[in-house]
This record gives C-alpha cells, structure tokens and sequence, in this order.
C-alpha cells in the first residue's frame, strides 16, 4: 500500500527523536545533534524508531534532520562516507520497521531532510533569511535530497523550513524526484519563521504533484488549528501537523522552560479540524505519541 493510501484513516508519525535519543543518556550539544549517532550508536537511533513504533507511530522520521555534507566534512567525513551516513539514516528506520512487521501493521519512514539553517547549527532555521538566492539553496538541498531518495523510504520529509525561499528551492528540487514528499513548515502564530504569510508559503506546494501532504512541524501546538484551515483551504492536499510540546527553549541556558502544551484533546480535534496526518516534535516522548494514538484513531 502506498503512502496515505489508507482510505482517509488519520495516520500517528513519531515524536522527537533527538527527545528520545536525550532520554535515553546521549549527549547531543553536537553541531550534527541527533545525526552524531549515525557515526557513534546507529544502534541506539533504532531503538529509538522501535519506542515510537511500540507506542504506536505509523511513520518513522529519520535521523537526517541535521544531517549534511558540510557538517560530516567538518568532522573529517568525506564525501563518500557522509552519503553513506544518509543512507544509513534511512536503514536504520526500515530496519526497525522489519522487526516490527509480525503484527502485520502497515508502516511508512519519511527521510527527513532538514532546511539549511539545522545544517548551520545556530538557530537560523527559527528565522529564515540566510542570504542565499532560491536557487542557491536548491544547489545546496539537491545532493542531500538526491542520496536520501536514492536510499528508499517512502516519503520525503522536508520539514521545518522557515520561510518561502527556502521552500520554493525545495519544490525546485523535489519535482520529479520520484518519490512522494511532505512540506512542513516552521511558523510563530499566523506566519512562517521569517513573517511571510501561511498562504503565501501553502500555495507553493499547491501544483507540485510530488508534496502529497502540507501542515507544520516544530511549532506551539496552539499555532496548529488556523494552519490546518489554511493549508486545506489553499491546496486541498492532506494536512500533517506535529509540533513541539509549547514548551519554550532557552538558547542561553540551554534547557527547556514552562509547562508541557501538548494533548491527546488537542491531537484529537486536529483531526477533527481536517489534519490526515498527525505527531510530534521537540520534547514528544512515545508516551505522548500512545496517547495520541489511542485518541486519534478512535476519532478516526
């Protein structure tokens, strides 16, 4: 069965997986963060696919969030050995989703392909407007993209991204790539990153036949139900939304701060809303996922 060929059901995708790979004792204060594992404990990224598998995740997101050519080669990783890494990132959530495959669930894994500024490792990727033409940043995306198609999953992840130039590179990039993607984009209220309006940024996706679902990752779940709105109103494609728990990071101190912001009540009326799709992002543990399972498919 193909990807969202599942008869309208709601799918669950996973949490946060540099969350998980945290709980379960690495270190990630890296420039690479989640990615670092690819090199040191690809085993230990697996077993972070299986918890939310067990929880009852659908879709595995790779560990190529802020995974590059760039990053490996600062840490000595030539180019052939960092395509490698990629590819591994997708093996490692196939191979979790085969040591799953008695119970005879259908699963998918989305490669995810992070926007430029998780590669930059500054925080950028929260404001956009790195100073690169549109076709710059294609230049950039396609060789990454290119390796992480070629490894196999079943949907291209192209998350996070801040703003439209960005995201009209990576339309430029995925057209014709062969494999189905999701476009995600980081947003703060109404507005991506770097203060386009939602609109603007849905309808670049609108006539690209490879983007089979739009919505938003990595934000405050409250911004979720007016994106939900928009994306299904200007390109009546299926809606995916995973956010961050709400709470808030502080860059200085490094921690997370105030109250988790993150429900089954809300996962079940983002369905409810329209959403087809529906997860986690920073600090979403399995846990979180299970309940939001157990909600959302009955709603569903």
């Amino acid at each position: 069965m193909g990807f969202l060929e599942t008869n309208g059901a709601p799918l669950i995708t996973d949490g946060g997986l540099a969350t998980e790979l945290e709980a379960r004792g690495h270190d990630l204060s890296d420039p690479l963060w989640s990615a670092r594992l690819l090199v040191d404990a690809p085993e230990e990224i697996k077993a972070a696919h299986l918890a939310f598998f067990r929880a009852g995740a659908v879709i595995a997101t790779t560990a190529s969030y802020q995974a590059s050519f760039d990053g490996f080669a600062e840490r000595g990783i030539g180019r052939d050995d960092a395509g490698r890494l990629l590819r591994r990132s997708v093996e490692l959530a196939q191979a979790a989703r085969a040591e799953m495959a008695d119970d005879g669930r259908e699963r998918w894994v989305a490669a995810s392909l992070g926007p430029y500024g998780a590669a930059l490792a500054d925080g950028s990727e929260y404001r956009g407007r790195y100073g690169l033409s549109v076709a710059e940043l294609a230049a950039w995306h396609r060789p990454h993209l290119e390796v992480l198609a070629d490894a196999g999953p079943d949907v291209l992840a192209l998350e996070t991204v801040p703003d439209i130039d960005e995201a009209e590179a990576l339309m430029i990039v995925v057209s014709g790539i062969g494999i189905p993607a999701w476009l995600t984009y980081n947003i703060d209220g109404n507005r991506t990153r770097a203060g386009q309006p939602m609109a603007e940024a849905f309808a670049l996706a609108r006539d690209v036949p490879e983007v089979v679902a739009v919505g938003v990752n990595c934000c405050a779940p409250s911004d979720v139900p007016a994106a939900i709105a928009t994306a299904r109103e200007v390109t009546g494609k299926p809606v995916i939304v995973y956010p961050n728990s709400g709470e808030g990071w502080d860059a200085q101190r490094r921690t997370w701060l105030g109250p988790s912001r993150y429900s089954a009540v809300q996962a079940r009326q983002w369905v409810a809303d329209g959403a087809r799709i529906v997860g986690g992002c920073c600090r979403v543990r399995p846990a979180d996922i299970g309940n939001i399972a157990r909600a959302v498919v009955g709603a569903g």
